[in-house]
């Protein structure tokens, strides 16, 4: 694991308390090993993930004046979603910097939620530690490009548009059914399939249920039109 202060100074970060930062790249693994308590990511996560989706919804809703609720949710979730956070954590190299214990079998670099979870507790303590202007500016250095060049096109929901096509011919509804799930709690997969009247229509894994139904739900779409 590398000095948490080589970070920093990419960051342009002067610590009040190097602490906070320590603990915000501490899995709850690593307590045990330690013999420590409360010394984990979680609290600061918490926080963070408030920081992150704050600063993403209000440069949002300054930079998107053509977009109403829906699509502004719809631009959040893409942004501040676990698929979306992982990539920036291993663009930034916070895995680097993660602390596990001896139980944590995984790799760190192909654990989606362990990898958001830190960069979330990351801007957690650099906003206890260096207030929120300063952890706004830095979170709008990376989130601005992707928000004020955002398209929705880009962005399908799947599931919905199954629904609209099948309740066009039928007046019954499709059905997601989760046919496996596996992985430790920290990287799970899911594998889910939609049905109609009993029928497979399509299957899909991901590493959410809500994910792995999109999946599901657009090999679906993609087979009718063949």
């Amino acid at each position: 694991m590398r000095n948490i202060q080589e970070l920093l100074v990419k960051f342009n970060v002067k610590p009040h308390s190097l602490d906070l930062y320590e603990e915000a790249f501490t899995h709850s693994s690593f307590n045990a090993d330690a013999n420590t308590k409360h010394c984990d990511y979680e609290r600061i996560e918490f926080l963070g993930d408030s920081v992150i989706n704050m600063v993403v919804t209000e440069h949002a809703y300054k930079v998107h004046p053509e977009m109403g609720q829906g699509n502004l949710t719809k631009l959040k979730s893409t942004l501040v979603g676990t698929g979306f956070l992982s990539q920036l954590a291993l663009k930034y190299e916070l895995d680097k910097y993660i602390r596990v214990g001896n139980s944590f079998v995984a790799k760190i670099s192909q654990s989606k939620h362990l990898l958001e979870d830190v960069f979330e507790a990351f801007f957690g303590a650099m906003y206890l530690d260096q207030g929120f202007e300063f952890t706004k500016n830095v979170l709008l250095g990376i989130f601005a490009p992707e928000i004020d060049n955002f398209k929705m096109s880009e962005v399908t929901d799947y599931k919905s548009k199954l629904q609209e096509e099948t309740q066009a011919e039928h007046r019954e509804s499709v059905v997601y059914e989760v046919v496996d799930e596996s992985g430790p709690a920290h990287n799970r997969s899911f594998t889910v399939r939609v049905l109609f009247d009993g029928i497979e229509l399509g299957i899909g894994t991901g590493s959410t249920k809500k994910q792995a139904e999109q999946n599901a739900a657009k090999q679906a779409l993609e087979k009718r039109v063949r």
